[in-house]
């Protein structure tokens, strides 16, 4: 890829991350979580927890879970609060449950509120429950009796199947060697290649040219230099 090359700063038209069930691509590293998520309300437990690494798809799975479900969307800051008055009229999704302080009480008393409504809560996390340290003996005991469902991380089939989807989103036509160089090449992760799609659609439109395979290696290089911004 030339870096002479004269080049035409495309217009910045945001592309928005489908969040649909139609936009979810399912594999080996995500079908439980999957056939869970379609199940509800069919649910074995009124708290679910779906723990996975940092860009399996935990996040896409909740939002399809608040569409499907017409549940509150909670932040962490606002277990004790605002998720315990969510859950008195319908289902509570929090996202990232494990990335912070977490409040016992709150989370305790919102388990305890869900129960009594007859509604569900859907949590998402790195770790399991019993990785997160918590200290309340009633949390420990309710978290125990959650249902929990591993998301492992994406597989080449899951990163492929992402990959050629972001593109198609983006009405970008690419070889599918390409798109099986790039999954070899990228971290295991759909954050990461969320990320490539859109360095490569930039750098293509900026130069009036497909995406290949030497393009890819280039920016891929780039990013893992921490250099990507400079495309």
């Amino acid at each position: 890829m030339a870096r002479n090359r004269p080049r035409q700063l495309p217009l910045d038209l945001a592309h928005a991350e489908g969040r649909s069930r139609d936009d979810l691509v399912v594999s080996v590293a995500n079908r439980d979580a999957v056939s869970l998520i379609d199940r509800w309300p069919d649910w074995p437990s009124p708290v679910v927890v779906l723990a996975g690494p940092a860009g399996s798809g935990k996040s896409h799975l909740g939002a399809i879970w608040c569409e499907m479900a017409d549940a509150r969307h909670v932040g962490c800051g606002d277990i004790g609060g605002e998720a315990v008055d969510a859950a008195s009229s319908g289902p509570v999704f929090i996202d990232d449950a494990d990335s912070g302080p977490l409040d016992e009480n709150g989370l305790f008393h919102l388990i305890n509120a869900v129960r009594g409504a007859g509604t569900h809560l859907l949590l998402t996390a790195r770790r399991f429950p019993a990785a997160w340290g918590v200290r309340l003996p009633d949390l420990a005991s309710r978290l125990k009796a959650a249902a929990t469902v591993e998301i492992r991380e994406p597989d080449d089939v899951l990163l492929a199947g992402v990959i050629t989807k972001l593109f198609a989103d983006r009405q970008v036509e690419v070889e599918p060697h390409v798109v099986q160089y790039v999954v070899r090449r990228i971290e295991r992760s759909l954050s990461t290649a969320i990320r490539v799609v859109q360095r490569l659609d930039r750098v293509a439109l900026e130069q009036k040219s497909r995406i290949t395979r030497a393009m890819a290696a280039e920016i891929i290089s780039a990013m893992d230099e921490g250099q990507g911004e400079l495309f």
